[in-house]
């Protein structure tokens, strides 16, 4: 046993020296304000759904207490479902216990070793371990470039994947999804997309990205998104056409050998889901915030990447600059996460800022000062 200590203890003072040491920090009843949660409708922090939570009758349990496939399902979850492939114009949606799992599930279904997938080189690590997973033969594209994308489908000799974010979460860019999607139908390649970030903010209704881009399922046949974010809830779905969520539901081992969510849960998400598609003025908040911290941003000489969505990385470089300045903006009232590599590719450590509906113009003009504070700091 000892031995196995030296080891791990080893290893963690690699991760120190090298600023790469992660822990976790405690939400309390003074904690500062989070500038880094996805919690972009404020829905997380609603009272309506804390109230929800009590309000379920006493017949529907906490817990599923089985996989959806032996004793789990539960007429909440088939609400839920059903609430979410409706919204999505989709044939039918399955729920995973996070969005993770729902990415695996999607890759063992998918993918095989004689499948390729072609994936955006910032896409987010499930997809990226899923393919891994799969051994599917992995390709990966330059950012957002679609003659980097072409190239690659060009390349394939038989079936093909294309798998990417919508919103990618570190960057806040936005995949050209239409564009994508006319490519996969000229190359016959099967279009997936991860809605983690896009579900809820973004499109007409809210439903994401997708919608945004106008894409319907013919175009665009998988959809994943997650219910921990804008929904401010838990776990995720998987949306498509009737035949490919049987199969999920046969091979999908993230699905058939977990337990099921919580019933209760799925019943606070569907009253999350109709608040959410009765104010849409909660996605035009959101965009005057987004607004509101770029401009005040750049008038302070703050720098900025092109992101137009609720995720502004600002890019540092270095691992001990991006902890310091994080450092300075929790001692200031702010917290904001340092994303540093591997999460990001290696020399572009950031502060990855998140807004929401619920922050005011007051708090985004302190977090201004204080990030510039903070940069003063990081720098010398």
């Amino acid at each position: 046993m000892t031995n196995w200590i030296n080891r791990w203890e080893a290893r963690l003072d690699v991760l120190n020296s090298a600023h790469r040491l992660r822990t976790r920090r405690l939400h309390t009843s003074v904690a500062p304000i989070c500038f880094c949660d996805n919690d972009y409708l404020g829905l997380a922090h609603h009272p309506s759904l804390s109230d929800a939570w009590y309000q379920v009758g006493a017949e529907i349990p906490v817990g599923s207490a089985a996989s959806p496939l032996v004793s789990g399902h539960y007429p909440t979850h088939q609400t839920l479902e059903e609430r979410i492939a409706a919204w999505l114009g989709r044939d039918r949606a399955l729920l995973f216990s996070s969005g993770f799992a729902a990415n695996l599930g999607l890759a063992q279904t998918l993918l095989t070793p004689k499948t390729s997938v072609v994936q955006d080189r910032y896409n987010h690590a499930s997809l990226i371990d899923g393919a891994r997973l799969m051994r599917a033969p992995l390709k990966r594209y330059a950012h957002c470039d679609l003659a980097s994308l072409e190239a690659r489908l060009r390349s394939l000799s038989g079936p093909g994947v294309v798998w990417t974010d919508s919103v990618f979460s570190m960057d806040g860019t936005v995949a050209p999804l239409q564009q994508i999607a006319a490519l996969c139908a000229r190359y016959d390649a099967l279009l997936a997309v991860d809605e983690a970030h896009g579900f809820g903010v973004m499109g007409p209704t809210g439903a994401g990205a997708v919608e945004a881009a106008g894409l319907s399922q013919d175009l665009v046949p998988v959809v994943m998104g997650t219910l921990g974010k804008a929904v401010g809830c838990q776990g995720a779905f998987v949306a498509g056409p009737s035949a490919l969520i049987e199969l999920l539901e046969n091979d999908a081992r993230t699905l058939i050998y977990s337990t099921a969510e919580s019933p209760r849960m799925s019943a606070v998400t569907v009253a999350a889901i109709a608040l959410m598609q009765a104010h849409p003025e909660w996605r035009l908040q959101l965009e005057d915030n987004v607004q509101y911290f770029r401009a005040r941003a750049c008038a302070e000489g703050i720098p900025l990447t092109d992101s137009k969505t609720a995720i502004q990385p600002i890019i540092l470089g270095a691992d001990a600059r991006a902890l310091a300045a994080s450092q300075v903006l929790w001692t200031e009232g702010y917290w904001v996460s340092a994303i540093r590599p591997p999460t990001v590719p290696e020399g572009s450590a950031r502060l990855r800022i998140t807004l929401s509906a619920r922050h005011r113009f007051d708090q985004i003009d302190g977090l201004i000062a204080a990030l510039a504070k903070a940069l003063e700091v990081a720098s010398r």
